[in-house]
């Protein structure tokens, strides 16, 4: 009973004192414009390739891996107000589909003609049209990526979309667009919701809020670019082995959720701004810890040979995306 107490609440504990460890580096000068969850990344990167993996505290970091994993996408799906989507968002919306189509299939397509692992570029594609580490992470099941390849998909998105967004700061006082242009085209174009605040909010209050909403678009359309996977994944599948692909029924509680904070809560339930910042953090932390546990299969060795090319397709599309989208804001 003790042996079973220390492999799971033992390893559950261990990632959350990873993502603590994550939290307190990115407050520092470098580290804050890359985030508690990229942080809490690379800090287990070091720990397995130093320490090795803790085999005793397995079953925990894998509960952390999976379930929370669930867990953290199914509250992501409070960030996600259908209702000012639908009503406000309907022209972004034709954009958003736009950018997730272009961003999947072309670094699908570089990584081909640069022999790029395909499991990591599709990761990284989808998580540059969508929305990041969440859109990693809620396809990565479905395509059966292993926890190595969606821990170093997270890393690169992290890693690509901060220099964007940095980049975009530098160059917003001298680029000829509004502040409703320049909120649209940090909406539009960087990877994740993160990303998107770091980069509209000096533009104030109307351009973070437009860049927010055209960023919610492409969440939006995360769950039917996810039953398009399954179905996907289930022709391939059958024409090559009949293995039944899992449903992911953690769509269904990221829908569900949704709706509660899109029609629920505020309207027919009154909830506070803490409460709703509280399930953020909650959310954050959930999800930093659930990348802690895939953070730990990461082996530095296969690093080298996996990332570099899936990064360089990435960051081709980026620069394409984000010059192509600024023409059409």
């Amino acid at each position: 009973m003790r042996s079973l107490f220390i492999k799971w609440v033992g390893g559950i504990a261990f990632t959350f004192f990873i993502a603590f460890l994550g939290f307190l580096l990115a407050k520092t000068p470098g580290f804050n414009n890359v985030g508690q969850l990229a942080s809490a990344i690379v800090i287990a990167v070091i720990y397995r390739n130093i320490w090795g993996y803790p085999e005793l505290l397995r079953e925990g970091i894998t509960f952390s891996s999976k379930k929370l994993l669930r867990f953290a996408i199914i509250l992501y799906g409070l960030k996600l107000n259908i209702g000012m989507v639908i009503s406000d968002g309907l022209g972004l919306l034709v954009r958003d589909a736009g950018v997730i189509i272009f961003a999947i299939l072309f670094t699908v397509w570089l990584a081909r003609i640069f022999k790029a692992d395909k499991n990591i570029s599709l990761l990284v594609g989808i998580g540059t049209g969508v929305c990041g580490a969440a859109a990693i992470a809620a396809i990565a099941p479905i395509i059966k990526s292993k926890d190595e390849e969606t821990a170093i998909g997270v890393g690169i998105i992290a890693l690509v979309g901060t220099i964007f967004a940095i980049v975009y700061t530098i160059l917003r006082p001298i680029l000829p667009l509004t502040d409703i242009e320049y909120g649209i085209w940090t909406g539009i174009s960087l990877h994740e919701i993160a990303h998107v605040a770091l980069a509209a909010a000096p533009g104030g209050q109307d351009t973070l809020a437009i860049g927010l909403l055209a960023k919610l678009g492409r969440v939006f359309l995360l769950v039917p670019l996810c039953f398009i996977f399954i179905y996907l994944m289930r022709n391939k599948n059958s024409e090559e082995n009949n293995t039944k692909i899992e449903f992911p029924w953690f769509l269904i509680g990221f829908i569900f959720m949704s709706v509660i904070g899109s029609y629920v809560l505020g309207s027919k339930i009154s909830v506070s701004e803490g409460f709703m910042s509280s399930v953020a953090n909650m959310t954050t932390w959930c999800l930093t810890a659930a990348m802690v546990g895939l953070g730990l299969n990461v082996s530095l060795r296969d690093l080298r040979t996996k990332a570099f090319k899936p990064l360089i397709a990435m960051g081709i599309t980026s620069v394409l995306l984000s010059v192509i989208t600024y023409f059409i804001v």
